[in-house]
C-alpha cells in the first residue's frame, strides 16, 4: 500500500465517496462504513456521501417505509456514531426524513461532526421532476418529497461549506446564495442518471466552482442499482479555478484533496470578479 501523501500546511483533506447503493439499508451501511474508515486512513478529516448512500430504494412506498423522524432512526444514529467512532466529519448526502405521517419526506443533507453532533440539516430544494429527452424515463420526486426553501452553510474544518444535492447543480442562483454567505466551497451528493451525467455532470460542477471562486466535492453514485436505475458516478474533487483534483469514475470507492484555502484567498483577491457582479441590471 501506498503511503498516505502528507497534508500541506493549512489546508485540510476531505474525501468523496462513491457507492452503488441497493434496497438493504444495513447492507448500504456497512459499505458505508468501510468507505468512511478508508477515507479516515487516508487522512481525510471530512468525508461526502452520495445521494440515497442509505437506500435506493426499489419502490417510493420503501422509501416513505424508512424515513425516519428528525434526530432520530438507524441511519442517523449510524452517523453520528461512525463519526465519533472515527473522529471524522460526515456530511451525509441524504437521507429520507419524515414529515408527518402519510405526508412526503424530506430529502435532508444531514452534517455531523467529529465528535458525532449534528451541525447542519439542508433538504433539497430543486426536485427532480423530469422526462429525459429520446428515452423511455422519467422521474417525479416530488410525489414523495417536500423540497426545502432554506440554503444553508455551516462552519467546517475546511472553511465555511455550502450544501447543495444533485439537481440543485442545475441552478446558479443557488450557489450565488451560497457563496454570499461566505461559503468557501460546496458539496453536491449526488445520483446523477448516467444520460444527464454523461452530457452534463462535470461541466455543471466546474462552472459552478469557477464562477464562484470555490473549491466544490462531489460524490456521487454509480452503476446499476436492483431497482434497475443506472447512475452515472464520476465522483470529483474539484479547486476554485475549475480544475478536476482527483476523480474516480467507475466503481465504488473514495478519492480524497486537500482544500488549500490560502491560496484560494490568493486567487480571490488577484482575481476579484467576485467583487465585480452588478446587483442590479436594468433592461
Amino acid at each position: 500500500m501506498a503511503a498516505t501523501p502528507s497534508i500541506p500546511p493549512g489546508a485540510c483533506r476531505v474525501a468523496a465517496v462513491q457507492m452503488c447503493s441497493g434496497g438493504e439499508r444495513d447492507a448500504n451501511l456497512a459499505t458505508a462504513a468501510r468507505l468512511l474508515q478508508e477515507a479516515g486512513h487516508r487522512g481525510a478529516r471530512i468525508a461526502v456521501l452520495p445521494e440515497n448512500f442509505s437506500l435506493m430504494a426499489q419502490r417510493d412506498a420503501d422509501r416513505r417505509a424508512l424515513a425516519e423522524p428528525d434526530g432520530a432512526g438507524a441511519v442517523q444514529d449510524f452517523l453520528a456514531r461512525t463519526a465519533a467512532q472515527l473522529g471524522l466529519w460526515i456530511i451525509a448526502g441524504s437521507v429520507p426524513i419524515a414529515n408527518a405521517p402519510g405526508e412526503r419526506s424530506a430529502q435532508a443533507c444531514l452534517v455531523y461532526s467529529a465528535e458525532g453532533r449534528r451541525a447542519a440539516r439542508y433538504d433539497k430544494i430543486h426536485l427532480f421532476d423530469v422526462e429525459l429527452p429520446d428515452r423511455a424515463e422519467s422521474y417525479r420526486e416530488s410525489a414523495h418529497m417536500a423540497p426545502g426553501n432554506v440554503v444553508v452553510t455551516v462552519d467546517t474544518p475546511a472553511g465555511r461549506l455550502g450544501l447543495s444535492v444533485c439537481y440543485d447543480v442545475r441552478f446558479p442562483e443557488l450557489y450565488r446564495r451560497l457563496e454570499a454567505a461566505g461559503s468557501q466551497w460546496f458539496v453536491v451528493p449526488a445520483a446523477f442518471t448516467a444520460p444527464t451525467g454523461e452530457a452534463h455532470w462535470e461541466p455543471l460542477l466546474r462552472a459552478r466552482a469557477i464562477e464562484n471562486l470555490c473549491f466544490l466535492v462531489a460524490s456521487a453514485q454509480q452503476g446499476v442499482h436492483p431497482n434497475g436505475r443506472r447512475t452515472w458516478g464520476h465522483s470529483m474533487i474539484i479547486d476554485y479555478w475549475g480544475r478536476v483534483l482527483t476523480e474516480l469514475p467507475e466503481g465504488e470507492g473514495v478519492v480524497t484533496a486537500d482544500l488549500d484555502l490560502a491560496s484560494q484567498a490568493e486567487a480571490r483577491h488577484r482575481f476579484p470578479a467576485l467583487s465585480h457582479r452588478v446587483a442590479t441590471l436594468r433592461g
